[in-house]
């Protein structure tokens, strides 16, 4: 039977302009009426070392408390004046800054967007003010059953490298870091060299590169920037048995599961696109096999669900279950079962062209918009200074049949060494 194959699914790629500073600049016009420039700082939580955890979310928040040439909450107001939205989002391996105008107001916007993420003043008196407010953060995180149960599994997948610290931090950190620690950290890592900017909309791309270069050639003359850190991590190695860990959730109605494997991450790219259909085929969407087996066949859970997490250093493959605590042994050996079945027995034909279907589907659907468009480059040139892979994903996926899936089951999904993370209610 022949691969469905969506037509279209390909965009043109960007202009790609990399400065004498370090910066890299991806500028690409769009016939949308809007403009987005997002900025992509090499750093989150993966950087920092256990004293300053959540330095990284802490910094997020501080820079938009003001420069030397904008007062606090100027910069968010002049926005909103326009009609224009601005935001940030901190993970392990990056920090990202957004702003989104019309593009008429780009080019008086953009280089507001730029001052406050690389001259923030960080004042003392801010400072303060906001570390009460991530600690708040933290405490509602904290409150959170799926963000409590998804903590508990990094520590169970990742107990050496730095993906098992939360991107907030814990409260005993927070509490201890000082102005002049951001400062410096600040200094450090938000310079041209460990920066990706972005510019996507309906402006010309030259247009698109100049006013994002002026923006950053101001900066580099005002501004010496410290040496970056040099970190490396010894890759985790593969369960080479089962390892459990079970916590008790007065707050949970349900008992949750995860089960996890560890495969490979950005850093082995070529090797996570079998495991996105695996993780498509076994639980995503209604068709998947642990759904119609567990939730709508047997009725041994409420929600099932398995994800490929494909993070910079290692990636993590796990699948995650709401259900009743009598249930957890039968669902575990179930899963264990599928596991068996995926590596004994080919994927049909038929499930991989509804992932591959899907996966070009959502991939146009998905890159409509300036910022839709912004993110995707700015992802993956942060990450891996390419952003062919990111253009390339849907044909790639097209191109797995099912020995590739049956070969990629059997090298990192054991169905005999890996981790279980189990949450419940009280200690029946």
């Amino acid at each position: 039977m022949p691969v469905a194959v969506v037509k279209s699914i390909s965009i043109n790629t960007p202009q790609i302009q990399k400065l004498p500073n370090g910066l890299t600049v991806v500028a690409q016009s769009l016939p949308v009426e809007a403009v987005n420039l997002s900025l992509w700082v090499n750093v989150g939580s993966a950087q920092e070392s256990d004293p300053i955890n959540g330095m990284a979310h802490f910094l997020e928040h501080m820079v938009f408390k003001g420069t030397s040439r904008l007062e606090r909450g100027e910069f968010e107001s002049l926005v909103e004046a326009r009609g224009g939205v601005t935001n940030a989002a901190t993970s392990q391996d990056y920090t990202y800054y957004y702003i989104t105008t019309a593009p008429k107001d780009f080019a008086d916007l953009a280089p507001l967007q730029i001052d406050v993420a690389l001259n923030a003043s960080i004042p003392d008196r801010a400072f303060e003010k906001e570390r009460l407010v991530v600690l708040e953060e933290i405490r509602r995180s904290q409150d959170n059953p799926r963000r409590r149960v998804y903590q508990q599994a990094m520590k169970v997948a990742f107990p050496s490298l730095p993906y098992h610290r939360c991107v907030l931090g814990p409260t005993s950190a927070i509490e201890q870091l000082q102005p002049q620690q951001m400062r410096d950290f600040h200094q450090t890592w938000y310079q041209p060299s460990q920066m990706t900017a972005v510019a996507v909309g309906n402006l010309p791309v030259q247009e698109l590169l100049e006013i994002v270069t002026s923006g950053f050639h101001s900066y580099t003359s005002l501004t010496q920037a410290l040496a970056v850190p040099e970190v490396t991590y010894p890759i985790e190695p593969a369960f080479d048995r089962t390892i459990r860990h079970e916590y008790i959730d007065e707050t949970l109605q349900q008992a949750r599961l995860v089960i996890l494997w560890r495969v490979p991450g950005l850093m082995q790219l070529s090797q996570t696109y079998e495991l996105d259909v695996l993780a498509a085929i076994l639980g995503q969407g209604k068709m998947s096999r642990l759904f119609r087996d567990l939730r709508e066949e047997r009725k041994l859970v409420s929600h099932i669900s398995a994800t490929n997490v494909t993070q910079k250093l290692q990636g993590v493959f796990q699948i995650s279950a709401q259900l009743p605590s009598e249930n957890l042994a039968q669902v575990e050996e179930a899963i264990a079962q599928h596991i068996r079945q995926l590596q004994q027995q080919a994927a049909t034909q038929k499930e991989i062209e509804r992932v591959q279907t899907q996966v070009a589907n959502r991939f146009i659907f998905g890159n409509e918009t300036p910022s839709d468009r912004a993110t995707l480059y700015g992802y993956y040139q942060s990450m891996l200074q390419d952003i062919s892979p990111a253009l390339e994903y849907p044909t790639t996926i097209q191109s797995l049949n099912t020995t590739d899936l049956q070969l990629a089951a059997q090298n990192y999904l054991s169905p005999e060494a890996y981790g279980v993370v189990i949450g419940k209610a009280n200690c029946d």
